[in-house]
């Protein structure tokens, strides 16, 4: 890739993604489509970008700094908070859509590390779009957004764990095992230093000048994210636990503030770069199981939400509403399918196979979960119109909404 060529991508991903914006979708199909269209894939008519070393180090600049930023949106306060939904409808929705991935996941690459990847790739929602679209649709201030957040959240623990081992695991029992054993160890080393590390950090950040406070942090970004890779690990996990770290010091948004754009423009071009690796001739084998993937995952999504949502005492409307903000997948399912990419444990055209399915994928589930959740106020009426009892004022009930 030229400068050139990154000066017209830029500015072509810019266009797309205030084009989905305007329609109310999620950028990050957007993203996908512009790489498909302008990789070396069909169509070949558009072909004008190459991967190369350039193209891969972007990516894992990006993968490094969404990942980051999704580690300062855990805080202990914010798990606080949702820990009366954290534990049940997370277990419920890890029962249901684990199991809905797994299946798929089976399916398509029998017993083996793949399917475990793949179930991943399909339990996991898009915290990204699920936000942007609490936001958009002006939904933060609903009660059941608490129960959404709280299921994020559980998915991100879990599916932290998936992706420690995702770019090394798939060997021996052993060595997985320990693979999975590192993982625990790095994550609770992380945790804790959240925990115990924060006032600490907080005097440090505040003695440094703004200069050396942004290298400061960059530098533990970048470091954690190296030895994470040193022990066997993805470098993702890495930068997930180095927002964990830093998600209970005072600075927390500060670091937002001034590392926001960096988060945006190589968010963008991570998922353009995993854009070139789609290939559409796939769908000639994939498309049977794509389309079993969506049906399942967003009927997993909206059942498995709807159960969290009624055993934790929201409506019926409430449960549907949840549900929908879920159906989304994104960032998770396509950093996972680059890190098994790189896991020469899995074939490589299995590796092409979990590749071009997970970006299609994301662009089915993005688009259809987005107009869901937009549409699911009134969809939870038509399902659950209000009984004549509820209308004259006996019950609260579903009348809420």
């Amino acid at each position: 890739m030229t400068l050139g060529q990154l000066a017209v991508t830029v500015a072509v991903l810019g266009v797309l993604g205030l084009v989905a914006s305007r329609f109310g979708l999620s950028a990050i199909p957007a993203y996908l489509l512009a790489g498909l269209l302008l990789g070396p894939n069909e169509p070949r008519e558009l072909s004008v970008i190459q991967p190369s070393e350039v193209t891969d180090f972007v990516a894992q600049l990006g993968v490094v700094f969404l990942l980051f930023f999704l580690g300062l949106e855990f805080t202990l306060d914010r798990f606080r908070r949702s820990g009366r939904h954290f534990g049940l409808g997370g277990s419920i929705d890890l029962l249901v859509n684990g199991a809905v991935g797994l299946l798929v996941g089976v399916v398509a690459f029998g017993f083996s590390f793949a399917a475990v990847v793949l179930a991943g790739a399909v339990y996991v929602s898009s915290s990204a779009v699920a936000v942007k679209g609490l936001i958009d649709f002006r939904r933060l201030a609903d009660d059941e957004t608490d129960l959404v957040l709280a299921i994020l959240i559980f998915e991100d623990i879990a599916i932290a764990f998936v992706l420690a081992f995702a770019g090394g695991g798939g060997g021996e029992v052993a060595d997985t095992l320990a693979l999975v054993a590192k993982a625990i160890g790095f994550i609770a080393a992380s945790l804790a230093a959240s925990r115990w590390l924060a006032r600490p950090i907080d005097r440090l950040l505040d003695w440094m000048p703004r200069e050396f406070f942004l290298l400061f942090t960059f530098a533990l970004v970048i470091g954690m994210s190296a030895l994470a890779h040193e022990l066997g690990l993805s470098e993702a996990i890495g930068a997930l636990m180095a927002g964990v770290v830093l998600s209970e010091t005072s600075v927390r948004g500060e670091i937002e503030e001034r590392f926001l754009g960096f988060r945006d423009l190589f968010a963008a071009l991570f998922f353009f770069v995993f854009g070139l690796s789609i290939d559409v001739e796939a769908l000639g084998s994939l498309g049977w199981l794509l389309a079993m993937a969506v049906v399942l995952s967003v009927a997993g999504k909206l059942v498995g939400t709807y159960a969290a949502g009624r055993v934790g005492g929201f409506t019926s409307r409430q449960s549907v509403n949840a549900g929908a903000a879920l159906i989304s997948h994104g960032e998770f399912t396509i950093i996972l399918a680059q890190v098994a990419a790189a896991n020469e444990a899995i074939s490589a055209s299995t590796r092409s196979d979990l590749a071009a399915f997970a970006g299609l994928y994301v662009l089915a589930s993005a688009i259809i979960g987005v107009v869901l959740m937009k549409e699911s106020k009134r969809i939870g009426r038509r399902l659950f119109p209000p009984t004549p009892k509820l209308a004259t004022g006996g019950t609260n009930g579903d009348r809420a909404r």
